[in-house]
């Protein structure tokens, strides 16, 4: 079993920044990749970013790249997601999940049916 536990979400005016962390936990951290994904009000979950075990391999949707940066502290079992420029379109709860890291084409991580573990969620508001 694994767990996982975000923090970091809150208000922030449209062009802040902030940083979530999801803490790692139980059997497995050490091969488990980890992925954020969010929700926003009457929308559907999808994928942030994605980072390997090892963290050399590093995904972003299209939406979040260039502003957004997803980083690991194994000594910590740690995984943060730095968002910044934000959007009101930001907005929505995010989740980081675990899923185990076999390697190969990653692609497939972008997909929350991959993951096999997930936090409850921390909100992040952004007010335009």
């Amino acid at each position: 079993q694994v767990q996982l536990v975000e923090s970091g979400g809150g208000l922030v005016q449209a062009g802040g920044s902030l940083r979530l962390s999801c803490v790692v936990s139980g059997r497995g951290v050490s091969y488990h990749a980890v992925g954020w994904f969010r929700r926003a009000p009457g929308k559907e979950r999808e994928f942030v970013s994605f980072i390997s075990v090892s963290g050399e391999t590093t995904l972003y949707a299209d939406s979040v790249k260039g502003r957004f940066t997803i980083s690991r502290d194994s000594a910590k079992n740690t995984v943060y997601l730095q968002m910044s420029s934000l959007k009101p379109e930001d907005t929505a709860v995010y989740y980081c999940a675990a899923a185990v890291d076999y390697g190969g084409d990653y692609t497939r991580l972008k997909r929350w049916e991959e993951y096999n573990y997930s936090g409850q969620g921390t909100q992040v508001t952004v007010s335009s």
